[in-house]
This record gives structure tokens, C-alpha cells and sequence, in this order.
């Protein structure tokens, strides 16, 4: 890993601007190893230096990956002049790291939403050829039947033509149902339902590939990822 000044690392982890970075330097709050740092223009590989400001280590990488449990009434966007983007959602030094939604949920839509800055894993999340299940628990109108499912497990094509890969409906009562999809068209699963004379009631995502959403998380709030967790996300 290439050198980085101190004041720059600090910046990059969002703890802090460069600026207050040198403040917090001068104020002997940060530490290099356990030894109070003198000047943000120290240079440090972040793989083999330990900083930490206030006590407090700073994550080892720039980046960051975060699971939030995404309420219903806001968009997966960063910004949006007519709604509230989860973006707005982050608090403390998670709003200073430019974290972007990877992948999206409908406004009308609640659970799990991971959010990076971090564009490659970005695109391996939502790309359909990494082939990364999401998992919906579903309510609906109407009814849905094993021939339903059938259709799913073949591929739907909806009315304007779009072809949906294969994906699983598993009906466990009256109304209620699992959706597994292997990719994330727009209004997918409500339109795959729709396609089947149902209507999509509520709609919440649980599990992205062998992630499952915390249950202790409640609707609006977010943690980041372990790294086991985050091997969990591309496990078929």
C-alpha cells in the first residue's frame, strides 16, 4: 500500500476535514502506534500503522461497507430533490464517507440495503452475472399458486417484453410469500407478481446472497460489516 500523510488518513476515514485533522494533531489526540503524533505531514502505510484519534483505531481501509435497515419512505439514492435519500440516514463520520446504496430498494420498500463506497463491490453486488441472490418476504392480493411458481422457476417475461432470468415463489400462507431473484430489474418483483394477477402489498428484502438482514437493526439504523460478514455477501 502506498505512503499517506497522517492528515490525509485521518480525513479519508471521516473522522474529520484535513484541516481539523491538523487541529486534532496539534491537540495531541492522535496517536501512530500508540506514540502521540506531532505532524499531519507524517507518512504512514495504513497496512502496517495503527492511528487513532481520541482512542478510537481507524479502519485499516478507505473503504467502507455498511448494512442498514432501510425504512420505508425513502429512496436509495444519495441525493433527491423530491425525497429523503437514505444517504440522510448516516450519522457521525459515516455522512463525511461518501457511501452510495448498492443496489436499490423502492421507496415503498423496507430491509436490508448495503451502502459502500467502494465501486467494484458496488457492481458485484448488482451486476446479474455474479449471479448474487436477494431474498424478499413478500404480502400480496390475490392469489398465487404452485403454477405460479412453476412460472418463476422458467422466466417471465412481463408485458413490455423484458425477460426475467429464472427465480424462485415460494407461497408460506395465505398472502405472504418469498421471492428470490438472482438480479434487480426496476419494480421487479412487483411486476413478476403483477405478471401473475397478484398486486406486491409490502415488500421487504432480507438477505443479499448469504447475508441476512440483523434483526436487531431497527427500521433507519445501520452498522458496518464484519469481514465474514462481507465474504457472506457473494456466497450462492
Amino acid at each position: 500500500m502506498p505512503m499517506s500523510r497522517l492528515d490525509k488518513i485521518i480525513s479519508d476515514s471521516g473522522v474529520a476535514t484535513r484541516r481539523d485533522a491538523e487541529l486534532l494533531i496539534r491537540a495531541r489526540r492522535v496517536t501512530v502506534d500508540g506514540v502521540t503524533a506531532t505532524s499531519g505531514a507524517q507518512k504512514l502505510d495504513l497496512e502496517r500503522a495503527t492511528v487513532a484519534v481520541d482512542g478510537a483505531e481507524l479502519p485499516r481501509t478507505r473503504f467502507c461497507y455498511i448494512m442498514m435497515n432501510k425504512p420505508l419512505g425513502y429512496v436509495s439514492a444519495t441525493e433527491d430533490r423530491m425525497e429523503k435519500p437514505v444517504t440522510d440516514l448516516l450519522t457521525g463520520r459515516y455522512a463525511n464517507l461518501n457511501l452510495f446504496p448498492a443496489g436499490r430498494l423502492d421507496k415503498d420498500a423496507e430491509g436490508l440495503l448495503l451502502l459502500t463506497n467502494d465501486g467494484d463491490f458496488a457492481h458485484r453486488v448488482i451486476t446479474p452475472n455474479k449471479h448474487v441472490r436477494k431474498r424478499y418476504v413478500i404480502s400480496f392480493d390475490g392469489t398465487l399458486t404452485e403454477r405460479d411458481a412453476a412460472a418463476f422457476e422458467q422466466g417471465i417475461t412481463l408485458a413490455d417484453g423484458t425477460k426475467c432470468r429464472s427465480a424462485r415463489l415460494e407461497i408460506v400462507g395465505q398472502g405472504h410469500a418469498v421471492v428470490e431473484l438472482h438480479e434487480g430489474k426496476y419494480h421487479q418483483v412487483k411486476r413478476m407478481v403483477a405478471s401473475r394477477g397478484a398486486s406486491v402489498t409490502a415488500l421487504k428484502r432480507v438477505a443479499v446472497g448469504g447475508l441476512e438482514l440483523d434483526e436487531a437493526l431497527r427500521a433507519g439504523e445501520f452498522r458496518e460489516l464484519t469481514a465474514e460478514e462481507l465474504g457472506r455477501v457473494f456466497v450462492t
